[in-house]
């Protein structure tokens, strides 16, 4: 009866999304091995050539993450090479807007695929920045947040 009860205890007060949490990161340089294998030993499985690239945790093992990309290729990067989430990618074509509201002034169109830089965002609305211009994205069909 002890055991079961320091077991209950030990279930209430462990969250449950640690076993299995879902974490979206970035890359925090220009190129970043993705290998094989949780090691320095293992092979380089391809090479990521874009900083602020958002990627998708799904498992870890030490120093090491296993993440997804938002086209599902998969590997091992070590976490030296990524930082908080930091940006997006959208899904579809999108509007970006001078203010967060369908009726603000349009500011540009953002192609699908596009790589934004993630400024603040409230419960629909994320501000952004691209090289060209600044503003605001409605968060819906984008990869890199968590919903």
């Amino acid at each position: 009866m002890k055991n079961f009860l320091l077991l209950i205890l030990i279930l209430f007060f462990i969250p449950f999304h640690t076993f299995s949490d879902e974490t979206f990161l970035s890359l925090k340089k220009n190129k970043v091995n993705v290998r094989y294998g949780p090691s320095l030993e293992s092979p380089i499985k391809y090479i990521y050539k874009k900083i602020n690239l958002p990627i998708k945790q799904i498992d870890q093992k030490e120093n090491w993450r296993r993440i997804i990309d938002s086209k599902n290729n998969s590997g091992w990067i070590h976490l030296s090479q990524l930082k908080k989430i930091n940006s997006i990618i959208t899904l579809e074509d999108k509007i970006l807007f001078k203010d967060p509201s369908n009726f603000s002034k349009p500011l540009a169109n953002i192609k699908k695929g596009r790589l934004l830089i993630i400024k603040r965002c409230d419960s629909e609305w994320c501000k952004i920045e691209t090289e060209n211009f600044k503003g605001w994205i409605k968060k819906n069909n984008v990869w890199g947040l968590i919903k």
